[in-house]
């Protein structure tokens, strides 16, 4: 019967429109913060996470796909990603993760997860070479000289993003502002423990690191009344 009137309708030109995939929808949270979902979802999915975090990248790598399908983009849930960086590293790999419209954020942030262990092991012979000539220039060129340092730059390229383009990022005061606000927040306002950090509906999610405590989570708040 399903069958018939699906073909009834299509021949009348009144199939139902194919239901949006929420994944595409990213905007920027008045918290500096980015978000990707129905902003009517009934589960907001919070992630504190910092790009030198190894435990961060290991949930992004995990936890990416299955989110976006099966959740997000479903409409279930909404992903707001808050920054708390760690070290003058994260701060450059924030800003970069930014860098272009919303739409590029995800994207930005996943490949800078995905290849960590490549351009964060470079820091210490960055360290080495650079640690005096760092105490002497300013923030703006520090940051500058340790994305072309650790090949951040040509990483970025892979995401059509020119040299011209990464400074500009780079030196973005109103985005410096909202990652120094958020890591405040996280650090000193909220206290939290560690990266990556979770709340779900504004409630801390205890105890996890892995999407396979996450998920159930998700589940227990998308059921619950």
């Amino acid at each position: 019967m399903k069958r018939l009137l699906a073909i009834a309708l299509t021949t009348l030109g009144l199939a139902a429109a194919p239901a949006p995939n929420w994944s595409a929808t990213i905007s920027m949270a008045p918290n500096g913060a980015m978000v990707q979902g129905n902003p009517k979802a009934k589960v907001r999915f919070v992630e504190y996470l910092s790009y030198t975090c190894a435990h961060c990248a290991v949930f992004v790598g995990e936890a990416s796909v299955p989110l976006k399908r099966d959740y997000v983009g479903k409409g279930l849930v909404a992903v707001e990603m808050r920054n708390a960086i760690r070290d003058r590293y994260d701060y450059a790999a924030a800003l970069l993760a930014r860098c272009g419209p919303p739409s590029r954020f995800f994207g930005n942030s996943e490949l800078l997860m995905a290849k960590q262990n490549e351009w964060l092991a470079r820091a210490p012979d960055f360290d080495k070479a650079n640690g005096p000539a760092m105490a002497k220039i300013s923030v703006n060129d520090s940051l500058k000289l340790i994305v072309r340092g650790l090949g951040l730059d040509k990483l970025m390229a892979t995401r059509g993003l020119s040299q011209v383009q990464i400074n500009a990022c780079l030196t973005d005061k109103v985005m410096q502002k909202r990652i120094v606000d958020m890591t405040n927040e996280a650090w000193n306002i909220r206290k939290i423990s560690g990266t990556p950090t979770f709340l779900i509906n504004g409630s801390a999610l205890e105890g996890a690191g892995h999407w396979a405590v996450v998920e159930p989570a998700l589940k227990a708040a998308l059921d619950a009344k």
